[in-house]
């Protein structure tokens, strides 16, 4: 068996796993401020339409709740994003050998 061959098929379907991997992680980062939007206009909306003793109390904490929903989402991505990068060291450029194989 010939060390230098290298299965391409399998290359191929790491690198294209990370790339659905990166685009997992986007999407739920936009989950993330979604959801934070959602409570941001909550807070804008809440003490508008209902006129509560304690809207703006109820205002601020749905304020609050957005901004740490934005906060976690932000710091999970960049952790994510971290780990993906380091698992894409893993698999490393094989384009040269790739060429190499062809005249094989």
């Amino acid at each position: 068996m010939n060390p230098k061959v290298i299965n391409k098929d399998l290359i191929l379907r790491e690198k294209l796993a990370i790339e659905r991997t990166v685009m997992a992680n986007d999407r739920t980062f936009l989950s993330f401020v979604r959801t934070a939007l959602y409570f941001a206009i909550a807070g804008i909306s809440i003490n508008e339409v209902l006129q509560l003793q304690y809207g703006l109390a109820l205002e601020v904490v749905f304020w609050v709740l957005s901004a740490f929903t934005i906060t976690v989402g932000l710091i999970k991505y960049v952790q994510q994003k971290k780990r993906i990068e380091q698992h894409r060291k893993n698999i490393g450029n094989y384009q040269l050998d790739w060429e190499s194989d062809d005249l094989i």
